[in-house]
């Protein structure tokens, strides 16, 4: 009856002359799905004129909280006798769970009415097509919810060809009922005053928050601010204490949408569905016509959110969170919370970039090694950059190189990137703080997360597990999966019965080894990407040298390290996508056991590859390009012709810088802005068309939509988990390789001022509105974000020592310079080589370019000449930088880490003032609880006393009769 009831096994009835016998076979898993639900959301202010209509039942009395849809195709012949048996089958699915009693009275009602062909044992009313076995089981969940004590009304008849639409109205006795079980916190009608402590901190606030009064939204909410309802869990035997003089505003839309989303959650663990069976593709929510709910007295909270919030024009304000919150819910109001926080956190983190990059612009004037490479007179001769085809070339034609490069890389860019790790550190416990404030005045300091229901792919996998061990326990000759109920009083029933297992580790092992190797291959498709974008870099270098085009050979570095860079955005863009599909994959073979567990795996695993994927290019610029080249006359090579790339004497910073910016540009611009919005547009657009091509004359498409007609050509709501993985992606970005790139927090608050609006603009009107989801922090994302922040101090440590000339320059200048400066730094990190000693077939083809034969010349490295004992081997100067990089990288690591956690120590996460609000609550919670048992006592002391005087009057002369006292019951407070 169990594995019947979760709906895993389908039955086909055989009625014979002495039993009933029910053949159970399993449903294949392929076909089971999880429906996705999504609200009816209100329409922008053009759109609501054409959807007054839909937001109540047909009586005009109950509010709709909530509409599943399903596909529906036109009756055929003969239905209505399909119909029929299937409410047949649906009183023996019922009479099963009943017991063998109520089977064996349904088998002989239907034996005798039915027509039954007891000769050839089955009635031949099995199901006759899938679209019929599609409306037994949506009988059946409806039925399941009616016994939960929801109302429905169906509405097949609509103007959205092939979809029928099922309103779900909550009562107010199953909403009480609901809310005590999810022990939602709803206020009382005790209210306080939030006092303020007139501190010097205090009063500064205050202050500021005047002068930024015209940067906030214009929401006016009916109760004041320093005004707050105590909150408590609901009770309906402690009822009396909430306001219940409205029950219609009482449970906000949110509210009630979330509490009929848990119970079709329970029921959809009862009983499982095929996606053809009953599709829940849609669920709609609206607040009502009335403005009571909203609490606004002109405009409803989705007009507020799309003028207020939902508006490029406001970009300058602050956003409305506590509106956004009582609209979408506490989890989708945390994440614009928490960006909203982040983009305010880069407007200082902006302002020092660009002075750090305005000191780079003012002072490339004033730079030495700059100078010297640039100066007319310097007649240095360099190594040819390729075999062959690549020439002799002078180094002052750097100029320009080198030049660029300070802008990044100067004395400024160590201090920026110790303040950007402090700014991580701020922003983190600035976070804590204000999540902290927000679950105040939501009323979620209590909260905590309940224990999910186990998913429906879970319970699937455990009850094969369970059905292979009863396989393997049965006896031979067992016919596996009938039921035989026997019609005799004294005759017992056979049932199938086994006990449920649950999942080990050894049943998901193998999913644990396929995620393992899949990670591993897809980490190496990325480096195998790079790989080849390597070799195209090498490859083009070559094919441009021999151009005869005198401008192409001039313009070499520029055309290699754009093109390369783009196309590097282009292969990110694809394995992006690629890589959200592959990590849900991996995920679904896991079988997590519940949705919270399915979120965290789903989160890691994308996190993992996407990270990789975007970063590994910036990796091999920034740490390994031009480490493994060798030297002038013993170069390793890729292939036979074709040897590794090094960096330009300038250094590989700036394209570092190149690379970086044209990466998260392109990643904000295209995939984040252009896919974001383009895509449910374009979407919607789609299932307007396919709608238009149904069977629907024109004049009937003209008329008035419904509320939740109009919805059903929206985009279903994905999650947030893409919103926030491209702002963590970003975060890296601006933190990890800030050293190399201090224009980055720039670009990211430039990209998030129109991120805020562009999601918000998706939200309100592109999206179907979510179900409104309840949720105290953001998750596994805050664990990322830290583990980000604490990745980037040690690669910026590496990008200073090893990437950027910050540390030969300081070796240079305090120790090998006689004069303590920057001059003949140039000359001191420049080796030589005898052109005699190229291998066969390496050397130049034009010996002649410069106008003169070379015999020495120079390359960037730190090697002995070739006219020392020990020609060509590492110098102990190589050897004396190495060791200071080393130790920079370990002294400024631990010194920032350090740095980090006094910042993290000095900032408590919970605000004093909110501290001390949450004591007082407590208090008052107390008093009003005692308040309300000291009245009990006194109203039970007046009742037992007028009971006393009325037994005294009439029967004083009793003498046995004994006196009632409140002491006599055991009142406790």
């Amino acid at each position: 009856k169990s594995l019947i009831h979760k709906g895993y096994l389908m039955i086909e009835v055989r009625l014979h002359q002495q039993s009933c016998v029910l053949t159970l076979c399993v449903i294949d898993y392929s076909y089971h799905f999880l429906p996705s639900v999504q609200l009816l959301k209100s329409q922008t202010p053009e759109e609501q004129i054409h959807c007054q209509q839909g937001l109540y039942f047909e009586d005009g009395q109950r509010r709709v909280d909530y509409v599943l849809t399903y596909h529906v195709k036109k009756p055929t012949g003969g239905r209505s006798s399909r119909q029929s048996n299937l409410l047949t089958e649906n009183a023996v699915t019922r009479s099963l769970r009943r017991g063998p009693k109520h089977l064996r009275q349904h088998g002989r009602q239907r034996s005798s009415s039915a027509g039954v062909n007891v000769e050839l044992g089955y009635s031949g009313e099995t199901f006759s097509s899938q679209e019929d076995h599609k409306t037994f089981q949506r009988e059946e969940f409806e039925k399941q919810l009616v016994d939960m004590g929801l109302e429905l009304e169906k509405e097949e008849d609509t103007k959205v060809q092939g979809v029928g639409f099922l309103k779900i109205h909550a009562p107010w006795k199953v909403l009480c009922r609901e809310a005590e079980l999810m022990k939602l916190k709803m206020p009382t009608k005790k209210v306080y005053e939030v006092k303020q402590s007139g501190s010097v901190t205090e009063k500064i606030s205050s202050l500021v928050s005047k002068i930024l009064e015209p940067l906030h939204p214009q929401v006016e909410e009916r109760q004041p601010k320093n005004i707050k309802h105590l909150s408590h869990t609901f009770s309906r035997e402690k009822h009396h204490l909430f306001d219940l003089s409205d029950k219609e505003s009482f449970f906000d839309s949110k509210t009630r949408s979330s509490i009929v989303f848990e119970i079709l959650k329970r029921t959809k663990s009862k009983a499982n569905y095929n996606v053809g069976i009953l599709c829940l593709s849609y669920l709609y929510k609206s607040p009502p016509p009335s403005m009571s709910e909203s609490e606004f007295s002109v405009l409803n909270c989705a007009q507020l959110l799309y003028e207020e919030w939902a508006n490029y024009s406001v970009f300058f304000k602050y956003q409305p969170i506590g509106l956004v919150r009582k609209y979408f819910g506490e989890k989708i109001a945390l994440y614009f919370a928490w960006l909203g926080l982040y983009t305010q956190m880069l407007i200082p983190a902006s302002l020092v970039g660009v002075i750090v990059f305005l000191y780079g612009c003012a002072t490339v004037d004033d730079n030495i090694p700059s100078m010297e490479i640039c100066h007319p007179e310097n007649n240095i001769t360099m190594c040819p950059l390729c075999d062959q085809v690549c020439s002799y070339w002078k180094l002052s034609t750097a100029c320009g190189t080198a030049r660029a490069s300070h802008l990044f890389d100067n004395p400024a860019t160590v201090f920026f990137s110790i303040f950007m790790a402090l700014w991580a550190a701020m922003f983190m416990e600035h976070w804590k703080r204000r999540q902290m404030r927000l679950n105040y005045e939501w009323d979620l300091t209590g909260f905590e997360d309940e224990e999910d229901h186990p998913r429906a792919e879970y319970e699937f996998q455990v009850l094969q597990k369970s059905f292979r061990k009863h396989q393997k326990s049965k006896p031979k000759g067992h016919l596996t999966g009938v039921l035989s109920f026997v019609p005799v009083k004294d005759r017992k029933c056979n049932c199938l019965s086994f006990q449920m297992e649950k999942l080990t580790y050894q049943d998901r092992l193998p999913a644990y080894m396929t995620n393992v190797v899949m990670m591993l291959l897809m980490i190496g498709v990325t480096f195998a990407t790079v790989f080849g974008v390597i070799f195209y870099r090498i490859s083009t270098k070559a094919a441009l040298h021999m151009s005869s085009n005198p401008v192409t050979r001039s313009h070499v570095q520029l055309t290699v390290k754009t093109t390369a860079a783009i196309i590097n955005l282009v292969v990110i863009l694809i394995l992006d996508e690629v890589y959200g599909a592959v990590a849900r994959w991996l995920t679904v073979l896991e079988v997590p056991k519940t949705d919270k567990s399915f979120e965290e795996r789903l989160i890691f695993k994308t996190f993992i590859l996407k990270f990789v994927n975007a970063f590994s290019p910036i990796i091999y610029i920034a740490f390994f390009r031009g480490r493994f080249v060798g030297r002038p006359g013993s170069y390793l090579y890729v292939s036979e012709s074709y040897r590794m790339e090094e960096c330009a004497y300038g250094g590989c910073l700036m394209e570092l810088c190149i690379q970086l910016s044209i990466t998260m540009l392109g990643k904000q611009l295209i995939q984040n802005n252009l896919f974001e919005i383009g895509i449910p547009k374009l979407k919607k657009l789609l299932r307007y068309i396919q709608s238009k091509q149904g069977a629907v004359p024109e004049e009937e498409r003209q008329k008035k939509l419904q509320r939740y007609e109009t919805d059903h050509f929206l985009e279903p709501f994905a999650g947030l988990t893409p919103e926030y993985m491209e702002m963590i992606i970003q975060f890296g970005f601006v933190t990890l390789f800030v050293a190399s790139f201090p224009l980055a927090p720039l670009f990211a608050l430039l990209n998030n001022i129109i991120e805020i609006r562009l999601d918000a603009k998706k939200f309100v009107t592109e999206l179907r509105r979510p179900v409104g989801a309840r949720a105290k922090d953001i998750g596994i994302w805050y664990n990322i974000l830290r583990g980000v922040a604490k990745v980037a101090v040690i690669i910026n440590a590496f990008v200073i020592s090893f990437t950027s000339d910050f540390i030969p320059r300081m070796v240079y200048q305090y120790k090998y310079s006689q004069e303590g400066s920057m001059h003949g730094f140039v000359n001191h990190t420049l080796s030589f080589f005898n052109v005699s000693h190229f291998q066969e077939g390496s050397e130049p083809l034009d010996q002649l370019h410069l106008g003169y034969p070379v015999e020495i010349c120079r390359y960037k490295d730190y090697r002995e000449p070739p006219w020392s004992n020990t020609p060509y081997e590492l110098s102990k100067e190589f050897w004396t930088v190495l060791a200071v990089r080393l130790s920079f990288v370990i002294v400024f690591q631990n010194v920032v880490m350090l740095m980090s956690d006094i910042v993290d120590w000095l900032i408590p996460d919970i605000p004093k003032d909110i501290s001390v609000q949450i004591h007082k609550e407590k208090i008052l919670l107390v008093d009003l609880f005692m308040k309300e048992e000291q009245g009990k006592v006194r109203n039970l002391e007046s009742r037992l006393s007028t009971g006393e005087k009325e037994k005294c009057d009439q029967g004083s002369n009793n003498s046995t009769g004994a006196h009632l006292r409140p002491e006599h019951y055991n009142i406790s407070l």
